[in-house]
């Protein structure tokens, strides 16, 4: 407690102002006290700052209040100071309120208060004052710097220094993480908190921020901030640079493989499953070019990635069709794995002009046999003959012509009889 002056210099004081106040009481009035109150609030202050303690009063009689340090000494006697620390000062005086304030609070001062009344008998309220006392900036530390995916890491935070102790959370992006917390008092009744978090990460934590977040009544959003730093390996992915739709006989083939892990890939390699690359095939950097596609060519192609933590591959199944001969529907080619067959087995569209090209074809072959058979038809009309006029068109005239003809009674054969 930083208190000045003379401690027997302030007993004396308080002595001699009670005796004359009960003395000025007995010889005014006798007063029942029941109903008077008296009451105070406790007190919380951050370390250099200023606390208030209120002493008050419903109903005084003239009743003399004063205030008393932890160590029963006089503060404020009425609107007098007998203790000589200038750190406090009378805020309000009233028959109703003694009200005192104490500037540069620290923790010598912390302690329990005395508010009192002078009735019959007696009475007194109690302020606990409590000095709070932030704690110092949190230090994170990781027990590895850079962490490969699929590990264990570990990180710690402590927070020194501050009464009461600090409460530490963690957060691993918008996510809360379970942790582990010591808490040790330090001979000056300070406290030390230690929180440590453990946690497996993935590729998607890289560059993650992890929060230690001190909580403490003295204090408002002070934390610790580090950011993940995780090594994956790489992820693969083919693109078709050409061509757009099916591969035939005669295209030429160009596929890129696309590689991203951390550490960055130091090797891309492409490959052919169970057979080897084309002779001719070009192979330049993460390109893999091909040119006059037969179907000998056909199979599926990989491109291998690598780095300081594992490799990865992607596949292109190539299937070569023949020569177009008309212009093939385009088609998308499947996720993951791909397959030049992408087109096969897919519903094509309905091409409606080469539909009524037929029907325009059949309608006019249909006409043209029309015509064809009406002009056959016009040539012979009328010309008919019977049987009876057969051999009547060689006769040199219209009676030869009757006789010649087959129907004539001359060409009849004649019945004879014969008698035995």
């Amino acid at each position: 407690m930083a208190i000045t002056g003379s401690g027997s210099l302030a007993i004396s004081f308080s002595v001699f102002v009670i005796l004359a106040a009960f003395l000025h009481k007995g010889a005014a009035e006798t007063v029942t006290v029941d109903s008077q109150n008296l009451a105070t609030d406790n007190v919380s202050v951050i370390e250099g700052e200023t606390a208030t303690i209120s002493c008050r009063v419903r109903n005084n009689d003239d009743s003399v209040i004063q205030l008393l340090n932890p160590n029963r000494q006089t503060i404020y006697f009425r609107d007098l100071r007998p203790l000589k620390d200038s750190r406090f000062q009378l805020v309000n005086f009233s028959d109703n309120e003694l009200r005192v304030s104490l500037s540069n609070v620290s923790l010598s001062d912390e302690g329990r208060y005395v508010c009192q009344l002078y009735t019959d008998p007696p009475q007194e309220a109690y302020a606990d004052i409590t000095v709070l006392v932030p704690p110092g900036s949190p230090i994170i530390e990781s027990r590895e710097d850079v962490v490969s995916e699929g590990n264990e890491t570990e990180l710690t935070c402590i927070s020194m220094g501050s009464k009461p102790a600090a409460s530490i959370r963690w957060m691993k992006g918008e996510d809360d993480l379970t942790a582990e917390t010591t808490v040790e008092e330090t001979y000056d009744r300070m406290f030390t908190v230690t929180s440590r978090v453990r946690f497996f990460v993935t590729k998607e934590d890289d560059g993650v921020p992890v929060d230690c977040i001190v909580d403490h009544p003295a204090v408002k959003d002070l934390l610790a901030q580090r950011h993940l730093e995780v090594l994956y390996k790489p992820e693969v992915k083919i693109v078709v640079t050409y061509p757009d739709g099916l591969t035939r006989e005669g295209d030429n083939l160009d596929l890129t493989c696309i590689a991203e892990g951390k550490p960055h890939p130091h090797q891309i390699n492409w490959l052919r499953v169970d057979e080897d690359v084309p002779p001719h095939a070009v192979v330049t950097g993460s390109d893999l070019y091909i040119e006059n596609l037969n179907k000998s060519y056909n199979g599926t192609y990989r491109c291998v990635a690598s780095n300081a933590v594992g490799e990865a591959y992607d596949d292109y199944v190539l299937y070569v069709y023949d020569a177009p001969t008309t212009i093939p529907t385009p088609t998308t080619n499947p996720v993951n794995t791909q397959d030049s067959r992408a087109g096969e087995g897919a519903p094509q569209k309905i091409d409606h002009a080469v539909i009524g090209g037929v029907v325009a074809v059949v309608m006019f072959a249909i006409l043209c046999a029309l015509i064809v058979l009406g002009r056959y038809f016009a040539r012979h009309k009328g010309t008919y003959f019977t049987h009876e006029a057969k051999g009547a068109d060689d006769a040199a005239d219209a009676d030869t012509a009757i006789i010649n003809a087959e129907g004539g009674h001359n060409n009849t054969d004649e019945k004879k009889e014969y008698y035995i």
